[in-house]
């Protein structure tokens, strides 16, 4: 058995008919399933760095995959592995975007609207009134509207790319001393930056400024090599993106919050209860380093301000 982090599915590492060590994933849900061995069958055709799927059961609930090992890039945050993974990211979002068929995605083919507010409500519902703090919904869903509108602004401006969504360091595994993803199967059509934000505001990594600003650059170096390579470029320019980057920080800082409260307050799973006070920190840090936020959505702000005396 495998240790399971924040999913229902369950993992084993076993020896195939032949010999050979491989995962195998028992899951609950058939078209999270279908969503993963579609994703990862596609991205192992197009040469990315993803384990192979070699089984799968005829009910599609259960299937097997390449073993990478047990090294997590989580626990080798060094420099040079950060900027060889976020290179081969923008690979996978742009090249893993070619004849991609969105439909199989789950549980929606694209970020939108309405997914959008999923995930701010998940940080009202499962984190914020989990804290007790009282606040005031009408001014909270007045910053959601705003948030929405900045990021469907700059989702509508980019190309076609693929977002991972769950793109952090627990889901990279280093295997021959190269980063392979794997947990992708929540993936979509979205814009590029939100994955960077995810990979570069994960709460347990705690990246200083600097190495985030460098990670950032050689993202963008590699997505304009491969757009010299594809005549096709994922992003307007680099100021653009840049200044697009704070507002998917903060809602995926919501996002994750949501996630720790609701495996956390509701499930009691120490790891996420562990992440609370280090996401609370990002977020009011995010605001600190960005006054364009805090003028944008003040009472985030000032939320952000009240949740520090949670930790």
């Amino acid at each position: 058995m495998i240790k399971q982090q924040g999913s229902n599915r369950i993992y084993t590492r076993e020896l195939d008919e032949s010999g050979r060590s491989v995962i195998r994933v028992v899951g609950t849900n058939r078209d999270e399933n279908r969503a993963f061995i579609y994703m990862a069958r596609h991205f192992h055709a197009l040469g990315l760095p993803v384990p192979e799927v070699y089984w799968v059961s005829e009910d599609e609930m259960s299937y097997t995959q390449e073993d990478l090992g047990d090294i997590l890039l989580f626990d080798h945050l060094e420099p040079t592995l950060l900027e060889r993974t976020i290179r081969a990211l923008a690979h996978v979002q742009v090249e893993g975007a070619k004849d991609f068929d969105w439909s199989v995605c789950f549980p929606v083919p694209a970020m939108d609207e309405r997914s959008i507010r999923w995930d701010l409500n998940y940080f009202k519902y499962c984190f914020l009134k989990g804290t007790k703090l009282e606040f005031s919904e009408p001014k909270l869903e007045d910053d959601f509207d705003a948030l929405v509108k900045n990021l469907l602004s700059t989702l509508n401006s980019q190309p076609s790319t693929f977002m991972y969504r769950d793109f952090q360091s627990r889901n990279v595994m280093i295997h021959n001393n190269e980063p392979y993803f794997i947990d992708f199967q929540g993936g979509r059509r979205g814009p590029t930056q939100y994955d960077v934000a995810s990979f570069l505001w994960q709460a347990k990594a705690n990246f200083s400024p600097a190495l985030r600003e460098q990670l950032i650059d050689a993202y963008l170096d590699e997505l304009e090599k491969i757009t010299i390579t594809n005549h096709q470029s994922p992003i307007t320019n680099k100021a653009d993106w840049k200044s697009a980057l704070p507002h998917f920080v903060l809602f995926r800082t919501l996002q994750v919050l949501g996630a720790y409260g609701y495996r956390g307050y509701f499930e009691r799973k120490q790891h996420f209860l562990e992440s609370i006070p280090l996401a609370i920190k990002n977020l009011h840090e995010l605001f600190e380093t960005n006054p364009e936020l805090t003028t944008q959505y003040p009472y985030l702000y000032a939320i952000s301000h009240d949740l520090l005396f949670l930790v």
